[in-house]
């Protein structure tokens, strides 16, 4: 089911339903770049999983300049027009800040957050960003810190790169990212909804994904350590080469009370298939 809320500055915000409509609400925050289309495998008794499109993505409007804290008003306005008295939350890769931005930021009917796969800020002390990233994902964020003027032009093409691609070619599109557990997965089901989630995305223009990029590397409007006034899990596989091991290694030891769940069988998009039904379990033992 989809639909489209109102945000209380005017903008509109698509939400997507899937699950059980009278379990634990949980609110996904998708990566980057993507949308709020859903996954048919992540369906998990007493789950109602709400996702939506981050500001600029697919059928909502852009939030010009937005920073990572600025997800909050606007899972507010999800959780107030879908009159949820408690929720949960988790985000993947690039939807791990905006879950964190949750586990900071929200009031009391958040219930508990989980980032998997997610960055680490820009400039974290005691961590270098970009060891063990792969070469496209290197050169975007090179392109990110020198600007907007000089990162849109390689995002629409790799945007337009993207939806002329079939399911089936998104692994030559993502080749200096995928490790092995990766490139083995990303085949069938799994690749079929990564490219109907892009697509969706991208399909109306690029912004949300420059927009993602500029707040990962600006200041995030809170502290990772504040997360900790919720209950939150960080998630990561070592075999990650999109966001490395690293980064999810920082923030389970800077969030204090996180529950770290880092492996070395996983690595990115291995967690969509692995490991989100045990979030899903863990986020209904902490409601």
């Amino acid at each position: 089911m989809t639909t489209t809320i109102q945000t209380p500055d005017g903008r509109s915000l698509a939400l997507h339903e899937a699950g059980d409509p009278s379990g634990l609400p949980v609110i996904v925050h998708h990566g980057t770049p993507g949308s709020g289309v859903l996954y048919d495998r992540w369906a998990t008794p007493g789950i109602r999983l709400i996702g939506y499109d981050r500001a600029g993505y697919g059928d909502s409007s852009r939030n010009r300049d937005r920073n990572i804290a600025a997800v909050v008003p606007d899972v507010e306005a999800i959780a107030d027009a879908l009159a949820l008295d408690r929720y949960a939350t988790w985000g993947i890769s690039g939807g791990g800040p905006h879950a964190l931005a949750c586990a900071a930021l929200c009031g009391d009917r958040l219930t508990a957050a989980a980032s998997l796969a997610g960055v680490a800020p820009w400039g974290a002390e005691g961590l270098d960003w970009h060891a063990g990233m792969g070469e496209d994902n290197v050169e975007e964020f090179d392109l990110v810190l020198a600007g907007e003027e000089a990162l849109r032009p390689a995002i629409e093409r790799d945007r337009d790169q993207m939806l002329g691609l079939s399911a089936e070619e998104l692994q030559q599109m993502f080749d200096t990212l995928l490790g092995d557990v990766d490139r083995a997965a990303l085949t069938g089901a799994l690749a079929a909804w990564l490219h109907a989630d892009m697509r969706h995305g991208l399909t109306p223009g690029a912004d949300g994904w420059i927009d993602d990029d500029l707040a990962f590397a600006a200041p995030w409007g809170f502290a990772a350590a504040d997360s900790s006034r919720h209950p939150t899990l960080i998630v990561h596989g070592a075999d990650d080469r999109f966001v490395p091991v690293s980064h999810g290694e920082w923030l389970a030891a800077h969030i204090q009370g996180a529950e770290a769940w880092i492996d070395d069988v996983n690595g990115h998009i291995t967690l969509l298939e692995n490991r989100v039904g045990e979030v899903h379990e863990w986020l209904l033992s902490h409601s």
